[in-house]
């Protein structure tokens, strides 16, 4: 699972994740890529997931790029504890993705391939996505 080596902080504030993505919002690397089309939090188990159902699909054929890291912690305070006490200690990573974003990228197969194992990598995941395809300029 991805998580940070080393961070300033080790608990951060939630945050507000609302609008359009206006970086790494097209194909940069590859020929073929997932977009995100919601405002979401995605775990590192998600990540990881949607990344083994791509290379599972293409027979590790092909090269992937994931475009999106996890690097905001999420804390979580024990069961039946009562309110007060300072906040929870960290439990899991989460990467914030914004509208437009671009989570995966691939290169190498053809398109057909690449749009199946795209299928099955967003079924992994908390957000609606979409194929798209790199823009030659």
């Amino acid at each position: 699972m991805l998580l940070p080596k080393k961070t300033k902080f080790r608990k951060a504030f939630k945050g507000r994740n609302d609008g359009i993505a206006t970086r790494c919002n097209y194909v940069a690397f590859g020929d073929y890529g997932l977009q995100s089309l919601d405002n979401e939090r995605i775990t590192s188990r998600q990540i990881e997931s949607a990344r083994r159902a791509i290379t599972g699909h293409t027979k590790r054929g092909g090269k992937i790029w994931i475009r999106i890291f996890p690097q905001t912690p999420v804390t979580k305070k024990p069961l039946d504890v009562k309110m007060g006490g300072g906040k929870g200690s960290p439990e899991y990573w989460v990467a914030k993705v914004k509208a437009g974003t671009i989570m995966f990228e691939m290169k190498g197969v053809d398109e057909a391939v690449a749009r199946e194992a795209m299928r099955l990598a967003s079924h992994k995941l908390p957000v609606r996505t979409r194929f798209i395809k790199r823009e030659e300029v």
